[in-house]
């Protein structure tokens, strides 16, 4: 009951907060273009820290029940939760870049300023120390033809923070549409939270509905026509968050699954050496085309084949993401 209440809460605030937020935001002029509006409004970024405020709400009734009524070891959640506190502090500062002078690239994008791509794809680590120094999740893993096997140190040392670095780069790597990010985090956190407390990870449960409760909240404001926009704040804590969960919960197979959507992801921006976008070209009837007629995303899929408008691309990725989480219970429930 307490991790329900704790989760509402978390909803609540970020429900509450978020008008607030965006409207400081607007007048401070953290703000960024939707390039998939006619007129190219401006739109309040760095949604990660609206977001953050319902989490942190969220886990300290959490974490103050679990220590008063219900007894349970708090430590991991204290790491998890610090973690993601970094995490979004960290997207925060790339998402300032907005203030920055913008230029235009190739098409009809326009390019913020800031962090070089090489320091951004390093940014997410210095997050992972907290799980680190607890000796989060269990050091024996399973790898086909080889079994069981015991990494001890090496697995807090260097499975932690590669997960961590990894899963918020990858998440950082799907986003750039009104909803896509914030409902891609409800579907994967949300069946993370469930599968954990169905095996008796309570913590590791927590962690991931709180968040996703938060994040329902946040996706009242990003869903088209989007009031504000995630940023890096949000779309690194995302991956982050995941890693968290399942390291903690000890579901990384499950998580391996339900995150095929981002290792699709990972491979169609590899062959452009990580220099394509998931942004779409706007036609005049609303629909979007993928920039040169290629692939180089999961949401340029929908865009080639069916000529979709913002809306359905966004629906069609959240479709298959709600499939892969499916097929993930199916495998190992």
């Amino acid at each position: 009951m307490y991790l329900f209440l704790s989760a509402a809460a978390a909803f609540l605030a970020t429900y509450l907060v978020a008008p607030k937020i965006i409207s400081f935001f607007r007048n401070i002029g953290i703000t960024g273009q939707d390039i998939h509006k006619k007129g190219r409004p401006e739109v309040a970024e760095m949604g990660g820290f609206v977001a953050l405020i319902g989490f942190i709400l969220g886990m300290m009734l959490f974490i103050a029940s679990a220590v008063f009524v219900m007894d349970v070891d708090v430590t991991k959640a204290l790491a998890a939760t610090l973690t993601i506190t970094l995490i979004t502090m960290i997207g925060m500062l790339d998402d300032l870049t907005s203030l920055l002078p913008r230029k235009k690239t190739t098409g009809s994008f326009v390019k913020k300023l800031g962090f070089r791509q090489r320091h951004k794809f390093l940014l997410p680590l210095p997050a992972a120390v907290p799980l680190m120094a607890v000796n989060a999740g269990v050091s024996t893993i399973y790898l086909p033809l080889l079994g069981d096997i015991n990494l001890g140190v090496l697995y807090p040392l260097v499975i932690v923070p590669i997960a961590v670095f990894g899963a918020a780069n990858a998440t950082n790597m799907l986003a750039g549409l009104n909803g896509l990010s914030a409902g891609l985090g409800i579907l994967l956190l949300g069946s993370l939270g469930i599968f954990a407390y169905i095996n008796g990870s309570f913590v590791a449960a927590a962690i991931a509905l709180i968040f996703a409760s938060s994040l329902i909240a946040f996706l009242r404001y990003n869903w088209s026509p989007a009031k504000i926009f995630p940023g890096d704040s949000l779309d690194y804590t995302i991956g982050a968050a995941a890693a968290s969960v399942a390291i903690i919960g000890n579901i990384e197979r499950f998580a391996l699954v339900a995150f095929f959507p981002w290792f699709i992801e990972f491979a169609l921006k590899a062959k452009k050496m990580f220099r394509a976008e998931s942004f779409g070209i706007l036609q005049k009837n609303g629909t979007l085309n993928a920039p040169d007629n290629e692939i180089n995303s999961l949401t340029h899929i929908p865009m080639k084949f069916f000529h979709a408008t913002e809306k359905k691309v966004v629906l069609s990725v959240l479709c298959f993401e709600a499939v892969m989480c499916a097929l993930a219970f199916c495998l190992y429930l």
